[in-house]
């Protein structure tokens, strides 16, 4: 069975996980208090609705609990992502995904039962200035605060070297997790495989570790 979402706030952010939830064939309820942004995305998301998030009789009357997701991305009014982000829970939502404009924001959200918490703005902040210091990093997923997954491109100066020989977990601490090569994938590549320039190297291990690499090699 599909799963279901709901997506209330329909500014950038939610805007974005609205389309991109729609285009992978999801049933998505669209949410805002706002005509014109609910009229924007009648045609975009499975329903389109307007409402104030902050009211429980009109959550309830959307029978809201029987979503499988529901993503609170409502914009700069904290107070109202705070209260609907509780209503949520009061009612039951098994999974709830809250964009945080602040860490003090986040704190609120995380004590009041908020499943996953998300800082799209400073996220996105640190993907591309990881991205703009090196040529090489293609991708920056952030897995926690002091942990993330990149995508590194292999320069002239790992390339003709087998994993073995970098003995990158050694040096530096990270872990080589795939190797894609052209259209292929090498999943838990062996210490004997061998790099080739541009392949592109996925890359696990903490933040300074990883700053460390890219730095001694990769620049």
């Amino acid at each position: 069975m599909k799963k279901e979402f709901a997506v209330i706030g329909l500014g950038r952010f939610g805007g974005s996980i609205c389309r991109a939830l729609a285009e992978q064939g999801m049933e998505v309820m669209a949410i805002d208090n706002n005509a014109d942004r609910v009229n924007e995305f009648a045609m975009i998301a499975s329903h389109a609705v307007m409402g104030d998030s902050t009211d429980e009789s009109v959550l309830k009357s959307l029978g809201i609990r029987n979503f499988d997701h529901v993503i609170v991305a409502i914009g700069d009014d904290i107070q109202a992502s705070i209260l609907t982000t509780l209503i949520l829970k009061e009612l039951g939502v098994n999974n709830i995904t809250v964009k945080a404009q602040n860490d003090y924001h986040e704190k609120v959200l995380r004590k009041i039962g908020a499943d996953h918490v998300v800082h799209p703005e400073r996220d996105m902040g640190k993907r591309i200035a990881h991205n703009i210091v090196s040529n090489n990093v293609l991708d920056y997923l952030e897995l926690s605060d002091e942990h993330s997954i990149v995508e590194i491109v292999a320069n002239d100066r790992l390339a003709g070297h087998t994993i073995i020989d970098l003995d990158i977990r050694a040096k530096y601490g990270i872990n080589i997790v795939a190797i894609k090569r052209g259209k292929d994938i090498i999943v838990s590549p062996q210490a004997n495989e061998m790099i080739y320039e541009a392949d592109i190297l996925i890359v696990i291990g903490a933040d300074g570790d990883i700053s460390r690499f890219e730095k001694k090699v990769m620049i």
